[in-house]
């Protein structure tokens, strides 16, 4: 079963759900060489592998296909320019300049060029790594070259790759990145479940929201997990019961637990209240799985 963590904002506790559950999956739900996979697809910024200490044991360059200009075979025609929905083309002069970080690989410009002019080479995007955190728990980083724009075509590449070896893990986790916009739909779109992290807090509550019409709209399983419970009101506790949904989780609210965070310390290890909780989750996952 794959599933993908993800929130309407940025700092409700995706990674540290993900780190978290991961890490516990791995170590009380599997046996005879089951193995648990978390990959992360906040490609911007990842940093569920501050938490974790692994293995190399792969390591690729990640690329896009972007146009590139032969000024032999181009009659100026200018006709990519005017199809690219995107602006990723320009004529200045009697030249054609491309900007590959508004180019979204679309072969449009490409396949309509009549001379043939436009053909599509590889742009690097960043960084694929691979970990063997123990014998049951493997880690996928990927990570955005800086200065690059686009974090959809690097999700969708590593999304590829998981799926190459997908039949190896009982369970993949997928931390995603924040929000509801095209990176968040590329990462969520396969997967069998959704569990959105929120916070008790009105900012919360406003982006849960839009997080749970974006799954209705891509008619996408999800539950929640609220996380640092305790230091809001019941707005979203009402709001879940109001639109039937489910909360499979409530991660306490403790100083403890922030502080080992900055750390970089695995909670379930330090904070039985924690492990408590998450294992909750985990049970509440696992009667998910048997119900589908």
């Amino acid at each position: 079963m794959q599933v993908a963590i993800a929130s309407g904002k940025g700092g409700t506790g995706k990674t540290t759900l993900s780190v978290n559950l991961s890490y516990y999956l791995a170590r009380e739900f599997t046996r005879d060489g089951q193995k648990v996979l978390l990959a992360d697809l906040d490609v911007e910024e990842p940093n569920s592998g501050i938490f974790l200490n692994g293995d190399v044991t792969h390591k690729e360059i990640k690329y896009r296909l972007v146009p590139k200009w032969d000024e032999s075979l181009c009659t100026l025609c200018k006709r990519c320019a005017n199809i690219c929905q995107y602006n990723a083309l320009a004529f200045i002069g009697i030249s054609v300049v491309i900007f590959p970080e508004l180019c979204h690989s679309c072969y449009l410009c490409s396949d309509f060029c009549p001379e043939n002019a436009l053909p599509m080479v590889r742009h690097r995007m960043g960084e694929l790594i691979k970990y063997k955190i123990n014998d049951s728990f493997d880690f996928v980083e990927s990570r955005l070259d800086i200065g690059v724009e686009q974090a959809t075509p690097l999700i969708k590449e590593s999304k590829k790759f998981i799926e190459k070896s997908k039949n190896q893990y009982k369970t993949i986790i997928l931390d995603s990145p924040p929000g509801t916009s095209c990176p968040v739909i590329e990462a969520v779109k396969d997967v069998d479940l959704v569990i959105l992290v929120t916070e008790p807090t009105p900012f919360g509550l406003y982006d849960l929201k839009l997080a749970v019409d974006t799954m209705r709209e891509l008619n996408k399983k999800f539950a929640v997990v609220i996380n640092k419970y305790g230091i809001g009101n019941n707005d979203i506790d009402n709001y879940c019961k109001d639109n039937d949904i489910q909360i499979i989780g409530k991660i306490p609210h403790m100083q403890t637990a922030a502080s080992l965070y900055s750390g970089g310390k695995i909670l379930i290890d330090k904070i039985p209240e924690i492990q408590k909780e998450i294992s909750t989750i985990a049970n509440n996952l696992q009667n998910i799985i048997i119900k589908s």
